[in-house]
């Protein structure tokens, strides 16, 4: 309820409602409100009932969210399984980790083979962690970064292009075949 309608409100609240309901919102900001005490020929004129429903079903069919380009690109699929693999034997160790604290804490006999699982585990999320960093190192160093010396995505990028130089040219040869009328020959009769 906007301030003009609290004050034409009187005290009890069911007439502030159905004032509040009677009054017209405006089109814009610059027009006035049409109320009930608002003389019939500056009115403004409702909206038909059907104009009104497809109105209302305009804005209920609006998107929820709006798709935005990414920031960064995604990471390969190799680096990410590894990285994910790395995150879950990282949690798994500290969660082991902890539950050997509070065992040695409360001094529990599983205090012993949760230390001893805690050790192991920090061994293999180092491993894990180690894993990530390799795979990301050999993805790039096949398919991403050409100015190393030691990269062979330069020679595999040569490769697919001299094949698919041939796979254009054998196309070619025979889109010209079929255009001179032949059968598939390559010789005349």
């Amino acid at each position: 309820m906007g301030t003009a309608e609290r004050r034409r409100a009187p005290e009890d609240g069911g007439a502030a409602e159905s004032t509040a309901r009677s009054v017209v919102e405006a089109p814009d900001r610059d027009t006035p409100a049409a109320g009930p005490d608002t003389p019939a020929r500056r009115r403004p004129e409702r909206p038909e009932g059907r104009e009104r429903r497809e109105a209302l079903e305009q804005s209920a069919y609006r998107p929820l969210w709006t798709e935005e380009p990414a920031r960064r690109r995604r990471l390969p699929d190799p680096v990410r399984t590894a990285a994910v693999r790395a995150v879950l034997v990282v949690a798994v160790t500290l969660i082991m980790a902890m539950v050997a604290f509070l065992c040695t804490m409360a001094g529990s006999w599983l205090a012993f083979p949760m230390v001893i699982g805690s050790v192991a585990g920090t061994v293999v999320a180092t491993w894990g962690v180690l894993d990530v960093w390799v795979t990301r190192q050999v993805w790039n160093q096949r398919h991403g970064v050409v100015s190393m010396p030691s990269s062979t995505a330069r020679a595999m990028r040569r490769e697919r292009r001299r094949a698919r130089r041939q796979a254009r040219s054998a196309e070619r040869a025979q889109e010209r075949i079929r255009r001179r009328g032949g059968a598939g020959q390559l010789s005349h009769p």
